[in-house]
């Protein structure tokens, strides 16, 4: 294990058959973004997302804030009150975006082969780029220095013969850190950490876990193949992989995103059903827009509901790809009136996933209708895209545009 470039053995050591993978994380993104481009900003602990007074959740905390116990997803109103002080920042996606592609250009530098995995974090496989920058530990410290001097930000690495591994590896020595595994040597790294560095091992897995006795990976190492799958089915094997390092994923360049998605907290706890159909209808229209924009037809719908004061559920449904917003929002409803909500809904949210290129499924073979309401919701993103956002949308929709302005 390396930190922040102490010299170490690159992954694979004399092996030349093993990958070198690394994964790069910028540190708090979109706090290191803002108090870059706001000096006053720097060292003092900053908050971006929903206003403190609001009822959003935080996108992300500066290193100083961090020190308060604020971190990502956490309710806004507790950020407020643990770090009173803070400097509360809206989200600026636009901007956030432009440094991210500014990034992954860098990336993209050093390998053909860069996976984003979000706006602020990617893999990127160095195997035989030797010749251009030296060892893969050489390359990933050129491209640290690289992001710092371009961009005026840090980012951390992990640098593994396998994806999971660099990952893990990428997040222990933040900020500014550089973590390396060789290989063979994954199982003895990941020993010592907690069984919640596992993918997949959320908080009920977690509690399972610790009830049978299993805090670190290294305890969950010595447990038999078997006896996890027979407790927990095929996940019991995924996770008898991963304790040891196991994952031959490859690095997909510039993939299919997993899923496409809108949400909303509203301002207060909605009980008006007919509110929460309404902003159904304008998370699918959004998320179809988004399908079409890409290429992508989606075959996976989920509604989320996150009920007061933090209970959240999910449902979802399978059918044929699609990229229609109306066929979105009929499978989107169909799940929230499936078991009528009675009790406040503090989020709602709509999302696609299991993309694949559009005009791959059967549905326009079974609905006419689908193909001329496709043809003209691209009229209509033509439209968008020259006089704006809002420019033509659903009449079921004009009573919310008006409710919002």
């Amino acid at each position: 294990m390396v930190a922040k470039g102490t010299p170490a053995r690159p992954p694979g050591g004399t092996q030349t058959t093993s990958r070198a993978i690394t994964h790069v994380d910028m540190d708090a993104f979109y706090a290191a973004i803002e108090q870059r481009d706001r000096p006053e900003l720097r060292g003092r602990p900053v908050i971006v997302g929903a206003s403190p007074t609001g009822r959003g959740v935080v996108s992300a905390a500066s290193y100083e804030a961090r020190r308060f116990g604020v971190h990502s997803a956490m309710p806004i109103g507790r950020a407020a009150r643990l770090c009173p002080e803070g400097a509360f920042l809206p989200v600026d996606m636009q901007k956030y975006q432009r440094v991210s592609v500014q990034v992954m250009g860098i990336l993209a530098d050093f390998s053909p082969l860069v996976e984003p995995v979000s706006v602020d974090e990617a893999f990127v496989d160095l195997t035989g780029t030797e010749s251009l920058f030296g060892s893969p530990l050489d390359a990933v410290r050129q491209i640290k220095r690289r992001i710092l001097a371009e961009t005026g930000l840090t980012a951390s690495a992990g640098l593994a013969a396998n994806k999971f591994v660099a990952k893990v590896a990428s997040d222990l020595e933040k900020p500014d850190g550089l973590v390396v595994v060789a290989a063979g040597d994954e199982a003895r790294f990941l020993g010592a950490l907690p069984i919640e560095r596992l993918w997949g091992v959320g908080r009920v897995m977690a509690k399972e876990l610790r009830e049978l006795g299993l805090a670190t990976i290294g305890q969950l190492q010595r447990v038999p193949r078997a006896v996890l799958a027979k407790r927990f089915g095929k996940h019991g094997d995924a996770l008898y992989d991963l304790a040891f390092g196991r994952d031959d994923r490859s690095v997909e360049s510039f993939g299919v995103p997993k899923s496409i998605g809108a949400e909303e907290t509203f301002g207060s706890d909605c009980t008006d059903h007919q509110k929460l159909r309404t902003t159904l209808r304008a998370h699918a229209e959004r998320v179809a827009a988004e399908l079409r924009e890409g290429g992508f037809a989606a075959s996976r719908v989920t509604v989320k509901l996150r009920l007061a004061p933090f209970e959240t559920h999910t449902r979802s449904v399978t059918g044929e790809p699609t990229q229609d917003g109306l066929e979105l929002y009929r499978r989107a409803l169909a799940l929230l009136e499936r078991d009528p909500v009675t009790r406040p809904v503090r989020l709602i949210g709509l999302s696609a996933a299991r993309l694949g290129p559009a005009g791959a499924g059967q549905l326009d073979l079974l609905d006419p209708g689908t193909l001329r309401r496709e043809r003209l919701a691209r009229v209509v993103d033509r439209l968008t895209a020259r006089f704006g956002q809002g420019a033509v949308v659903p009449a079921t929709l004009l009573n919310r545009r008006r409710d919002d302005d």
